[in-house]
């Protein structure tokens, strides 16, 4: 057992109406088909997070040094540092160039509910790791 809960409705709502985005990648909504320009011609792009593992929120020095592990575990993947953003409330995330398998590893070793997925000419979608 994994340990992460089902998101509630309300998270399930707040994915949905999140933007994420990230340097100079397009601005992703789930369910939305980004503009292509700045996504990779081929392969895939996972907004990934180590912040708040399964929707808990934790102390800010917590969630950075949880982000900065995740940045060691990327860095032989290119990535950007960016954000998802609903209202008020932001949280870090990267944008990584890299499968989906290997990218759900690494969300499921930081507790992660879910990852956006975004693929050149494809509609964003979010998979949920519970």
């Amino acid at each position: 057992m994994s340990g992460i809960l089902p998101p509630s409705a309300a998270t399930q709502r707040s994915y949905r109406l999140s933007t994420y985005h990230a340097a100079t990648l397009p601005v992703v909504r789930v369910g939305q088909r980004p503009d292509d320009a700045g996504l990779p011609r081929r392969g895939t792009i996972v907004m990934l997070s180590a912040c708040n593992p399964g929707g808990r929120r934790r102390p800010d020095g917590w969630n950075a040094r949880m982000m900065a592990r995740l940045a060691r575990d990327l860095r032989h993947v290119p990535h950007h540092l960016g954000e998802g953003r609903l209202g008020r409330w932001s949280e870090p995330l990267y944008a990584v160039e890299m499968d989906l398998a290997p990218a759900l590893r690494l969300a499921r070793r930081y507790r992660q509910n879910a990852v956006v997925v975004v693929r050149r000419g494809q509609a964003a979608r979010l998979v949920y790791l519970a």
